[in-house]
């Protein structure tokens, strides 16, 4: 067994964009070799880096080339760990459980590629990846800022109004919020917003019905109470998913928010 956030290979992966090159990355966490997508520009330079957290469980909500692609694009190296027990990664995806790990190392990861700033690093999350964000931002002092997309910020929250995802969670977190409490209680980083340092920006659509926006609201009000900063922007007309030209727009945007933070 290696060190965490030691680098076991990588190989070229497919790129949609000319302008960024690929390659899939394993490496250890936490005693599992865990996989996960890495973008770079094309163009020498060093750049911020970007730890790019999923949404979703298994195939579902899996890292799309395209999406990391365009944060790429503007500037960025990206890594997008698919979480253990995912794409032949060893171990067991637990939804925010043990698994948050392979989010606190990929950090490790990003940090060790020769076209990062590796005093520059970002988190980027989307809906499940909201968990893994939060806790990497607990558990590192070395984040320089998070963006939380349509995020989850408490799982007890998430199983009550997801009635569809209920059977899994029990599957996948040991029971529900009645009968494995402390489960839940520890996949909830609410509790901790204190020890984060980093600033945060929240984006929500107030349609959403996949991760309702009262998720975004009790953790803007979490932060705002532990003195953190907090930035919002949230859409009266949008969903969990975007229109494409709009997701475009706002992803230029926070990127670019991104780039101003830490300076």
């Amino acid at each position: 067994m290696k060190g965490n956030g030691t680098i076991e290979y990588t190989r070229p992966y497919p790129s949609p964009n000319p302008n960024v090159r690929m390659s899939e990355v394993t490496y250890w966490s936490t005693g599992y070799r865990v996989k996960g997508l890495l973008a770079e520009p094309a163009a020498e330079g060093i750049y911020d880096g970007i730890v790019y957290l999923r949404g979703g469980i298994q195939h579902v909500g899996m890292v799309r080339p395209s999406r990391i692609a365009q944060f790429a694009q503007q500037g960025f190296t990206v890594f997008a760990p698919y979480y253990r027990g995912n794409r032949g990664g060893e171990g067991f995806d637990g939804f925010g459980g043990e698994d948050r790990f392979d989010a606190v190392h990929a950090v490790d990861v990003l940090k060790q590629h020769p076209k990062t700033d590796s005093a520059r690093i970002h988190l980027f999350s989307f809906s499940r990846g909201g968990i893994m964000a939060l806790w990497t931002a607990i558990i590192r002092d070395d984040i320089t800022s998070v963006v939380n997309w349509a995020g989850v910020s408490d799982v007890i929250f998430t199983y009550k109004e997801r009635k569809e995802l209920r059977r899994m969670m029990k599957r996948v977190i040991g029971g529900s919020p009645n009968s494995a409490p402390e489960e839940y209680r520890n996949r909830t980083a609410l509790f901790h917003v204190d020890e984060i340092d980093a600033p945060f920006l929240l984006v929500h659509g107030r349609q959403d019905v996949n991760v309702s926006i009262e998720q975004a609201i009790m953790l803007e009000d979490a932060l705002n109470e532990a003195g953190k900063p907090v930035e919002t922007w949230y859409f009266s007309e949008y969903t969990h998913f975007f229109p494409p030209a709009e997701s475009a727009r706002v992803t230029r945007d926070l990127c670019n928010w991104m780039k101003g933070k830490g300076n």
